[in-house]
């Protein structure tokens, strides 16, 4: 066990956080080709639409894909299982700034749009989290944990890179920002945070909105290459979710069916 500052110990060996943070790299890297194949195709789609004229539809077989992705991510969550300061805070998160003008975004790409912002707020939380580690305002950080936070971290990037290449394939402006109405909030509860536990919430929860939130898009997104995107990404962030139980010393319980009451609203959007 490792002891921070104010007597927190991690709840799990560091050796148990490497490893299951080894097999959410394995899980990654798996999703990678299927993820950007769907975005290729979600482009591809949008273009002969355009194209064409024609409505977008959305099969049944998509929808059962999507699902059959969603759960997935309570299969991960099983495998975790069993695998058993503030102004710098401010700084490191994105800022809206550079952000295309309102309504550029409108019907599946205003979803695809949502979840770049998504993902780049996730980035942001992290990197804020390393940068206050980094400068003694979380007490002591297990190396484990912050080899967690690193791949957390790069995994969203990825992730938002591929909902950005949808949008730049659409002829659409790339979300490099976090246009969210909600980011403000976001930010200063990253200023509030003094220690790893601290950390570990505030991450949980986007990590569940992310999840909750391309469990929303099946029946939101009428691409079906989107919807599929959307799958491929989901059982990772559950993952991370999972894992960030483990820190918080609560055992993680698989969920058949996950719910949306955490997703995040287009509406958030700011864009």
């Amino acid at each position: 066990m490792s002891r921070s500052k104010g007597g927190w110990e991690l709840p799990i060996s560091e050796g148990e956080l490497s490893r299951l943070t080894g097999d959410l790299r394995d899980a990654h890297e798996a999703t990678l080709p299927v993820m950007q194949a769907s975005a290729r195709d979600m482009v591809q789609g949008l273009f002969d639409l355009k194209r064409t004229g024609a409505e977008p539809e959305q099969t049944s077989l998509g929808r059962r894909g999507f699902l059959i992705g969603a759960g997935a991510s309570a299969v991960m969550l099983t495998l975790a299982a069993c695998g058993g300061g503030g102004s710098d805070i401010k700084a490191a998160a994105p800022s809206p700034s550079g952000s295309p003008s309102a309504g550029t975004y409108t019907g599946d790409l205003k979803v695809v749009a949502l979840a770049a912002a998504l993902e780049n707020q996730a980035v942001g939380a992290y990197q804020a989290a390393l940068a206050a580690a980094k400068a003694g305002k979380l007490g002591t950080v297990p190396p484990a944990v912050a080899t967690f936070v690193q791949t957390a971290m790069q995994q969203h990037q990825d992730h938002a890179e591929a909902w950005n290449a949808i949008l730049a394939g659409a002829g659409k402006p790339k979300i490099t920002g976090t246009p969210l109405s909600n980011h403000q909030d976001v930010v200063k509860a990253l200023g509030q945070v003094k220690d790893v536990p601290g950390v570990a919430k505030l991450a949980l929860q986007l990590e569940d909105q992310a999840t909750q939130t391309y469990v929303f898009a099946a029946f939101n997104v009428k691409n079906i290459d989107g919807v599929n995107t959307a799958a491929t990404i989901a059982p990772v962030e559950a993952m991370h979710a999972a894992i960030l139980h483990f820190v918080l010393g609560q055992y993680p319980v698989p969920d058949d069916f996950i719910g949306t009451d955490k997703a995040a609203s287009p509406e958030l959007l700011t864009v």
